[in-house]
């Protein structure tokens, strides 16, 4: 299978378009599902009651996909910022790959940078569970006051 892809570009821009069509399923249905009246539970909320980094994402998504983009960085305001770095990257990596059947996008990524990057998430899981201003408005929905009256 490997020696398939190596060899063959189409085979490659299907499994592209493939995994574009699961990621449009995928943001159809959250489209079309508040994740408020059908939550998706974090488990890390649930075992410890504890925020993790990605808690408030899905409603922050479906906020997005509504243009609302205020809501969306009251839900979860670091993953508003890193989401069109996360889709550069993932568009970039894809297109690379689907023409060169190599990587030559992650070479060019400073190891200091991602290192900085899981440095600044973690300590967003941690500062947002501290139960004080002005850290509890990191909180899922913790700015959704805020946000909505500017």
């Amino acid at each position: 299978m490997r020696e398939l892809f190596k060899k063959s570009r189409a085979a490659r821009v299907a499994v592209l378009l493939g995994a574009g069509l699961l990621a449009g399923g995928g943001a159809a249905y959250l489209y079309f599902h508040d994740p408020v009246v059908y939550p998706i539970p974090c488990a890390i909320h649930l075992l410890t009651g504890l925020y993790c980094p990605g808690c408030g994402a899905g409603r922050a998504c479906f906020a997005l996909l509504h243009g609302e983009f205020r809501e969306a960085f009251s839900y979860n305001p670091l993953m508003v910022i890193l989401i069109p770095f996360i889709c550069l990257y993932v568009a970039a990596r894809g297109l690379d790959w689907a023409v060169t059947g190599g990587n030559h996008v992650d070479g060019k990524i400073s190891v200091k940078l991602l290192v900085a990057i899981l440095i600044l998430i973690l300590i967003y899981g941690i500062v947002r569970n501290i139960p004080a201003l002005p850290f509890s408005l990191l909180a899922p929905g913790g700015m959704r006051e805020i946000v909505k009256g500017a």
